[in-house]
């Protein structure tokens, strides 16, 4: 068993591909529309899961039940998600985007507190997630708050998208068994199976008149914010579990700050800082 600071960087390898991909969803979805862009997205990632497949020597499992258990994956951490989440950002700012979609521990916790629950959380843990949510609350700006409510069905689609990574994580333990490269690809053939012709019938996607910087931006979302992320993503739902590897949904905002102080000059104001601090801590208690 690897040591389990290892993970934490795989946590944080993982919190950078999804949090370039708030940035890199506004730049596809100038030229192309969302269904469009998430079936792109899909699709390529596929073939790129292909290959990592083929290289390992792995094969997909013949059992119709496990299928059944990854079409259910692919709606709750794939299509189904990444959807909403693309239709959402049209007509919400990144900002409050950001906050409204980091929600997803919250998600995972209020499922353990269920009697029927089929995951525990301890009360460190829930502190640790109403922790983080607050960090990224003052990493984004309570300012994102005041647009609160200003295109209602939008933001409630970005909430449900994030209510759905919560799902996906704690349904994603059924896959303990099977490589991540193999849950992965079969989630997103699923996801493309679905989206394809979806895409093909409301957006006539042929008929589209798609910038560069737009198919660029698409084509790192396929392959670093799907592909690779997916990878990393079922790894880590065995090895830090569903709470754990949800909370890279505090650690994504302060990587993306970190990000803007290295690439882009910005600086670091005391709230963000303290914004920083506890998102950090809210995932130190979580896992």
């Amino acid at each position: 068993m690897r040591p389990i600071h290892v993970e934490y960087l795989l946590l944080l390898l993982l919190a950078t591909f999804w949090g370039a991909s708030y940035p890199l969803l506004k730049v596809a979805l100038e030229t192309i529309p969302p269904v469009t862009l998430v079936a792109f997205r899909c699709s390529v990632a596929v073939l790129v899961l292909l290959l990592v497949m083929a290289a390992r020597g792995y094969r997909f499992p013949k059992s119709w039940p496990i299928w059944r258990r990854l079409a259910v994956q692919s709606c709750l951490n794939g299509f189904g998600a990444w959807t909403l989440l693309a239709w959402g950002q049209q007509h919400v700012d990144a900002s409050l985007a950001t906050v409204l979609n980091s929600t997803a521990p919250i998600f995972v916790v209020l499922a353990g507190l269920l009697p029927w629950r089929s995951v525990r959380i301890g009360g460190r843990a829930t502190f640790g997630a109403f922790l983080g949510l607050g960090g990224v609350v003052l990493i984004v700006g309570t300012d994102a708050l005041t647009g609160l409510g200003d295109a209602f069905l939008a933001q409630l689609a970005v909430l449900a998208s994030a209510m759905l990574y919560g799902g996906a994580a704690i349904y994603g333990r059924n896959f303990g068994h099977l490589p991540s490269a193999v849950t992965a690809a079969g989630s997103m053939l699923w996801s493309s199976a679905v989206l394809l012709p979806a895409s093909a019938i409301l957006e006539e996607p042929w008929t589209l008149e798609v910038s560069a910087e737009s198919f660029a931006a698409a084509c790192a979302l396929a392959f670093f914010s799907t592909a690779m992320a997916f990878l990393l993503y079922f790894r880590l739902v065995r090895t830090l579990g569903s709470l754990g590897v949800t909370s890279q949904a505090y650690l994504r905002i302060g990587v993306g700050v970190a990000l803007g102080v290295v690439v882009l000059g910005e600086v670091i104001t005391p709230v963000v800082g303290l914004g920083i601090v506890a998102a950090f801590a809210g995932v130190l208690l979580i896992n």
